[in-house]
């Protein structure tokens, strides 16, 4: 890689006094200056250094020239040396250019975004009501919740909003949190569509936008609508494009937005080195049972995927009946019952989680030690995206499929493709190479202590703790509990049992109106603005809640 790399690209709004630029009352200063500002007399940040090759150790996120207050907040929460994705790719990204950076899942690319997304729109000017400056895609609702998450502790270091827009849930959370002058919205393509074509949301400021996950997004069919939203946003805006693979007509974007764009791929795209892939073959499905229950009697964070929503489902029912709590994620899921899974999963409460490919993209949960492909997936990316929820940054995790007698030849040809070496083991349930993997056992939970998100038989998952009676019923509904999927009449905000929210607005609980909300300093630069943007919006109320959007389908029901 050079060693600096000139960039073409215009300066930065709030250096353009005069040519189209808003006034200097309502820009924002720079974030050297707030640095320097906050650090009662600390010493001015050096220049950044010359970036270090890849490989070298001595490489910071400082000599990187990230902003010394993105620096302290990385600092503080653990992140003091970068990653080999974030040593490529920081140096042209902080400078304007325009890349391609693609490593394995795992790596680290959601970090690497989001440094110079905060930078350098901390250098723009205040974001007007409805008008985001920047702009993050991601495929499917989870992992845009995580990018959100990511990026919001950098962007409270520099006084930036950030909010999430998906399908699945009610939009006048998400209303409510771009009337609140955000600027950067993290969203899912089809329901940025429906608020764009509402008026509700413009994305003629946006001067850096991200895509993350591209290649899923082509694979969901959500190609069309990128299409279209990129061409909303300013063409001379940065572009940023992340994945684990860069195939499957993800050129096509490349070619028709992307401005001179560097790639980088610090990671192979097939196997990481530091996962160990066992294949194991049972004689039949009984003796497959035996062996998925037995894996998910450790005491460690293990996930479960499986082909269809409906067995994972069964699946996470069957275990949580035996005594071994379990949360399911897929798409048949409202958007709080999945937040509920995902909380007692990520908090430690619930060690197994069983999942459908819609927790293979994105969802980052440290500490997994162990993936079983208890349905083998279908094609190769799926399987590398799959296992890559263990082994995460740096750390060990083993992957296991189990296969059938007459799945062996298909599997065979999917790790071939997947570039994993492993042969195919015969296993028994007993056999000593189950018990390694399995650890620790831990004890049984009596299906009254079940802790909230588990997976239980007769309502929302989480909904409420099994009773007494229901468990001397023998997990049957009682007469009180809703039917699967009858939707359930809750609080406003609340989703129904079908994942679908009520008419006028009374859809699944949004993403926090809150984070929308202007703060500190900025909030006077935003009030003056406020006056803009009123036109235009009046359709707003007309179109009500809505449910799923059309774009999110296929990522939601996945």
């Amino acid at each position: 890689m050079p060693t600096t790399v000139p960039t073409t690209r215009t300066p930065p709004r709030s250096a353009m006094s005069g040519a189209g630029g808003r006034p200097a009352a309502f820009r924002r200063a720079p974030a050297p200056t707030r640095s320097a500002t906050r650090r009662a007399g600390g010493a001015s940040p050096a220049a950044p250094s010359t970036p270090a090759a890849p490989t070298t150790p001595a490489a910071t996120f400082a000599s990187l020239g990230v902003d010394p207050d993105l620096v302290a907040d990385l600092g503080s929460r653990g992140f003091t040396a970068p990653f080999p994705i974030q040593t490529a790719t920081l140096p042209d990204t902080l400078a304007g250019r325009d890349v391609l950076g693609r490593g394995r899942t795992g790596s680290g690319k959601t970090l690497a975004f989001a440094l110079p997304l905060v930078q350098r729109l901390a250098e723009e000017d205040v974001a007007r009501v409805g008008h985001p400056i920047g702009l993050v895609l991601a495929p499917t609702r989870e992992l845009a919740g995580q990018i959100a998450e990511t990026i919001r502790p950098l962007a409270d270091a520099v006084s930036l909003s950030v909010t999430t827009i998906f399908g699945g849930v009610s939009q006048r959370p998400q209303e409510r949190a771009l009337a609140g002058a955000v600027d950067i919205v993290v969203a899912c393509p089809g329901r940025l569509l429906d608020l764009m074509g509402q008026g509700v949301v413009s994305l003629d400021d946006v001067s850096m936008t991200v895509l993350d996950e591209a290649d899923h997004m082509a694979d969901l069919g959500f190609l069309p609508g990128v299409r279209r939203i990129m061409r909303a946003t300013p063409a001379r805006g940065q572009r940023l494009l992340f994945s684990a693979t860069l195939d499957n007509g993800v050129d096509r974007i490349v070619e028709e937005f992307l401005h001179d764009p560097l790639h980088h791929a610090v990671d192979p795209s097939t196997s990481p080195t530091d996962m160990d892939h066992r294949v194991w073959m049972m004689a039949d499905r009984s003796a497959k049972d035996d062996v998925v229950r037995r894996l998910a009697s450790g005491t460690g964070r293990r996930i479960l995927f499986t082909r269809t929503k409906h067995l994972a489902r069964r699946l996470a029912r069957r275990l949580t009946r035996d005594g071994i709590p379990a949360v399911e994620l897929q798409g048949n899921m409202s958007q709080s019952a999945r937040e509920r899974a995902m909380r007692a999963f990520s908090s430690g409460q619930v060690h197994v989680m069983v999942a459908t490919d819609i927790a293979a993209r994105g969802i980052d949960i440290s500490g997994v030690e162990l993936v079983v492909h208890v349905d083998p997936p279908a094609e190769h990316k799926a399987y590398l995206h799959r296992s890559g929820r263990t082994a995460r940054a740096g750390a060990a995790g083993t992957v296991v499929t189990l296969v059938l007698p007459e799945q062996g030849n298909d599997v065979r040809m999917l790790i071939r493709k997947a570039g994993i070496r492993a042969g195919i083991e015969r296993i028994r349930p007993a056999d000593d190479a189950v018990t390694a993997l399995v650890g620790r056992v831990a004890p049984p939970v009596a299906a009254e202590d079940m802790p909230e998100g588990v997976a239980i038989k007769g309502g929302v998952p989480g909904a409420g703790r099994p009773t007494a009676s229901t468990a001397r019923a023998g997990g049957r509904r009682s007469s009180t509990a809703p039917a699967p999927g009858r939707p359930t009449h809750g609080p406003a905000g609340s989703g129904g049992g079908d994942g679908r929210p009520r008419r006028g607005g009374r859809g699944g609980g949004g993403d926090g109106a809150g984070h929308g909300a202007p703060r500190g300093r900025r909030s006077v630069g935003r009030r003056r603005n406020a006056g803009r943007s009123g036109a235009g919006r009046s359709s707003r109320g007309r179109r009500g809640a809505r449910g799923r959007s059309h774009g999110d389908r296929s990522a939601v029901r996945r």
